[in-house]
């Protein structure tokens, strides 16, 4: 039974989904928003929060759990000095979903994930 399991399994392994899931956060953090489909965006959506609300805290050990899901230093550089002093005074709910149809190949939900302002 899947009671209170409510993670996205997204069709792929723990480790697959962990990369695929730290890749789009680096790409998101790198551009500000992401075109993606709607299932990978609900799934990264919590895991940006819990990076934003971490780089809010500033310090060290921070910034060390940060890099563990953003491997590119300039990114988290970015995150620390210029994204979360943004929403310093902002409780949460940092992004938005916005969904924009569905994609032509496959019938996909497509939605594409910003940043609040």
């Amino acid at each position: 039974m899947r009671h209170l399991n409510s993670i996205a399994r997204l069709s792929r392994t723990a480790s697959e989904r962990k990369a695929l899931l730290n890749n789009l956060t680096t790409e998101f953090f790198r551009h500000g928003k992401i075109k993606t489909t709607l299932a990978k965006a609900k799934a990264m959506v919590r895991l940006v929060d819990k990076l934003i609300t971490f780089a809010k805290r500033g310090d060290l050990h921070a910034r060390r759990i940060v890099l563990t899901y953003v491997k590119d230093a300039v990114i988290v550089k970015k995150l620390f000095e210029i994204i979360a002093p943004r929403f310093q005074t902002h409780p949460g709910g940092y992004t938005r979903i916005i969904k924009i149809g569905t994609r032509m190949g496959d019938a996909a939900s497509m939605a594409v994930i910003e940043l609040v302002e």
